[in-house]
């Protein structure tokens, strides 16, 4: 393993000291901020005085429950201040009141706290007090995140510098400082009961992942499909928490779980002759393409039309037109990845066009969604799928038509 790094790592000596060194930086960042977030949110509360009671307004676009739901939260604002409270489904069923009675606490570091009734004891003072400052230091707690995550990604570029080019590594870190830029300016909030740090962790970890998947798909490397299997992991965990796009869901786990499995021993049967860490890839033909559109509409309007008939709470609240829309890009965006996924077993070139499509309609999804830091993933989608679509195309063209004939699924 030492002599791999060794023969691997970067060779020009400045640049490798100068990627320690921001290693070292990034992860004391990341050390000094999560500890900073952690001791203010742990803080003692020693006591909080009364202030005042005040009338508070019902907030009902936050909620969408079905009977699945054993905790419900309900939000209630007046100008800045906020209270919410959880009820059990059959309380929130039959909790008809639009305004509630607050009652305004302050600590002695100056904390306001909101509660629905009086008596508060030090348990709930605490609880309280940890999560108002938990989501004051969202962005603290992001930039730690994300500079835990943008050390291992210069590590990466560090310790494996030989197996990347010029142009790979300023893409790659350049995605995953924007991604770091982005989570701090702008913040998750909390859904279903899951903190917006958690839901961020979640979205760097997507982004440094997907985009490092890719890259190596790029370079035709068979390893793509290692990482990808943590992708999958990932993308699972995002969908259960938000509670949204179940068609993207199933087929994670019914599709590309395995295919990645597969694929990987397909690809390794599969190395070039002369570099044995390429991958032969070709292209599809012209009857080929036309059965895998036509699939695609079928598949679109078939899955589409059965979740849309699903009384499945989501995360979209009570707007069933954008709720329908949401289902139908995902039920595509499900079908569009089958067929990259395909495409990808069977080192077709065309898998590039597919993943343009992808990353067109999940983009559509993340801008409604209001998940701004998943666009900097389609921005390196994006940018890496040109590149990949040129490599894989001067491949296929350098080799004889000869040669292609030869090659076998």
């Amino acid at each position: 393993m030492i002599k791999f790094f060794k023969a691997n790592m970067e060779p020009r000596k400045g640049l490798r000291i100068a990627e320690v060194i921001i290693s070292i930086l990034l992860c004391v960042a990341s050390i000094v901020s999560i500890g900073y977030g952690m001791f203010q949110v742990n803080a003692n509360v020693n006591d909080a005085k009364f202030i005042q009671s005040i009338e508070m307004t019902r907030d009902r676009e936050l909620e969408d429950y079905s009977e699945d739901n054993t905790v419900c939260d309900v939000t209630y604002v007046s100008g800045d201040k906020q209270l919410v409270v959880s009820y059990s489904y059959e309380d929130y069923v039959q909790l008809e009141d639009d305004s509630i009675t607050a009652y305004e606490y302050e600590t002695d570091n100056g904390t306001k706290l909101y509660f629905d009734h009086q008596n508060i004891t030090d348990q709930e003072i605490q609880h309280s007090y940890g999560q108002v400052k938990a989501n004051e230091l969202t962005p603290v707690f992001n930039f730690g995140i994300a500079s835990f995550i943008l050390m291992i990604s210069v590590l990466i570029m560090t310790l494996f510098a030989k197996q990347f080019t010029t142009y790979e590594k300023s893409w790659f870190l350049s995605i995953m400082v924007l991604a770091t830029i982005i989570s701090v300016i702008f913040p998750e909030e909390s859904a279903n009961g899951v903190n917006g740090i958690i839901i961020m962790l979640l979205y760097l970890l997507d982004t440094f992942l997907n985009i490092l998947c890719e890259l190596l798909i790029s370079k035709q490397s068979r390893y793509n499909f290692l990482v990808s299997v943590f992708v999958e992991i990932v993308e699972i965990a995002m969908c259960v928490v938000l509670m949204y796009r179940f068609a993207t869901m199933v087929t994670t786990l019914l599709f590309w779980l395995p295919i990645d499995i597969i694929s990987y021993i397909n690809w390794s049967r599969h190395k070039d002759e002369e570099e044995s860490e390429l991958t032969v890839v070709r292209k599809l033909k012209g009857y080929q393409e036309v059965l895998v559109i036509v699939g695609i509409v079928v598949w679109t309007i078939v899955v589409g039309y059965f979740i849309s008939g699903l009384d499945i709470s989501t995360d979209f609240y009570n707007n069933q037109l954008l709720e329908t829309a949401i289902i139908y890009i995902d039920a595509c965006a499900s079908a569009v990845g089958i067929a990259n996924g395909l495409f990808i077993f069977f080192r077709l070139r065309e898998q590039w066009i597919a993943w343009y499509i992808c990353a067109f309609l999940e983009a559509v999804i993340n801008v409604i969604s209001g998940q701004y830091v998943l666009l900097v993933l389609k921005l390196g989608y994006f940018t890496n799928t040109t590149y990949g679509y040129i490599k894989w195309s001067k491949y296929i063209q350098s080799h004889s038509q000869e040669k292609q004939k030869q090659i076998t699924v």
